[in-house]
């Protein structure tokens, strides 16, 4: 088995692609260890010292260490942990995890709203997101009022330095040229 990695904007997370599927609907972002336990993978990596978060996306997982860690030093445990799950078969989820797919959590907006809201996340669906997939993360449409969409970044993207800039320079610009009502673009 042979696992790709990639660097993400973010210096604190990387990218590890197995060459198989991860998440078979939605994706999952674990933020430490305590929540970790509906997954066997997820206990393997923050069992790891420096791991402080882990992504699972469609294909790949994002894995986010802590500042005072080394890649050099974290990395070959890391793929060691993934090469390992994939091998032995087991799932990727435990049988009783309480988990339900992000893909789409409460969202608000006025009913008034509906038709902007699809044209948003249509264009978030196909221009956004795959390109944030590409650098280890997820994003969210969370909501829409009076002229603001909300959005939830989630993987690599969470915490980026980067990920401002992406929001304000990338995706507000977007949506304001595609949909009139859009003013501006936050984070949630």
């Amino acid at each position: 088995m042979f696992i790709q990695t990639e660097t993400t904007p973010n210096p604190a997370t990387l990218k590890f692609l197995p060459g198989r599927a991860v998440m078979t609907a939605g994706t999952l972002e674990i933020r430490g260890a305590e929540w970790a336990s509906q997954s066997p993978l997820a206990q393997s990596l923050f069992a790891l010292e420096g791991v402080s978060g882990v992504f699972f996306g469609s294909d790949f997982i994002s894995v986010t260490k802590s500042e005072s860690d080394d890649w050099q030093e974290l990395k070959p445990t890391i793929l060691g942990a993934i090469m390992e799950h994939f091998l032995s078969g087991a799932p990727l989820l435990n049988a009783d995890a309480e988990f339900t797919p992000q893909v789409a959590d409460s969202e608000f907006f006025a009913p008034d709203d509906a038709d902007t809201v699809a044209t948003i996340k249509n264009l978030i669906d196909t221009h956004v997101r795959p390109a944030v997939a590409n650098d280890g993360g997820d994003i969210q449409f969370r909501g829409f009022r009076e002229g603001t969409v909300y959005l939830a970044m989630k993987g690599s993207c969470s915490g980026c330095p980067s990920s401002t800039a992406t929001l304000k320079r990338g995706i507000q610009n977007l949506l304001k040229h595609y949909v009139p009502d859009v003013l501006s673009v936050e984070q949630i």
